[in-house]
């Protein structure tokens, strides 16, 4: 990410979960081993900045819902999936709402068949068909790219560290100076 042009901040999220001017921010998502998907975000130095936590998924259910909260607990984006729709869609929404008026995001396949796996990101303010992030995973689908649009422009950088039976399963995350970080960690914390 070293020649990429400057980004102006850009704050999804919040303006607060920019990542500063001059330095990349680098997170570590840790997936919990639990009934419910739940997982621990710290930075380099193992300071808690996000947790996520998940409802339970049952027969019963129509929806799966993830609740992304800062430090102290906080809800700070409500992650919902249809389990009915075919093209893997989440929707992103301000604190615990589910109210359109407070919905931040969409992220959805680019297509139903796919080799490697390509997310379409689309604002919620975006009212054409041209999606405002993308996310492409590599052929083994341990890394993933989250670009501008369909340009070249790379804002963050993901890696998967497979668990074992003693440890969890990890993600590395390489996020932009400028780039919203609180943003990235929801779009990870959907693609499992």
């Amino acid at each position: 990410m070293e020649n990429q042009p400057q980004l102006s901040a850009t704050a999804i999220i919040s303006p607060q979960y920019c990542a500063p001017a001059t330095h990349p921010v680098d997170l570590i998502i840790t997936k919990e081993r639990t009934l419910r998907d739940s997982f621990t975000i710290t930075d380099t130095n193992n300071n808690v900045v996000f947790t996520v936590k998940s409802s339970l998924v049952t027969i019963v259910t129509s929806h799966e819902h993830r609740f992304l909260c800062d430090a102290n607990g906080n809800p700070v984006i409500h992650l919902r999936r249809s389990l009915t729709a075919t093209n893997d869609t989440w929707k992103a929404f301000r604190g615990e709402s589910e109210e359109s008026k407070d919905l931040i995001f969409t992220r959805k396949l680019s297509s139903l068949i796919q080799l490697r796996t390509k997310l379409n990101v689309f604002l919620a303010n975006n009212s054409t068909q041209d999606c405002d992030f993308t996310v492409k995973a590599n052929l083994s689908q341990s890394s993933w790219k989250v670009y501008i649009g369909n340009s070249d422009n790379l804002v963050a950088q993901i890696k998967k560290k497979l668990g074992t039976m003693f440890s969890r399963e990890k993600y590395m995350v390489n996020v932009s100076p400028n780039m919203d970080y609180a943003f990235i960690v929801a779009l990870v914390v959907t693609l499992d």
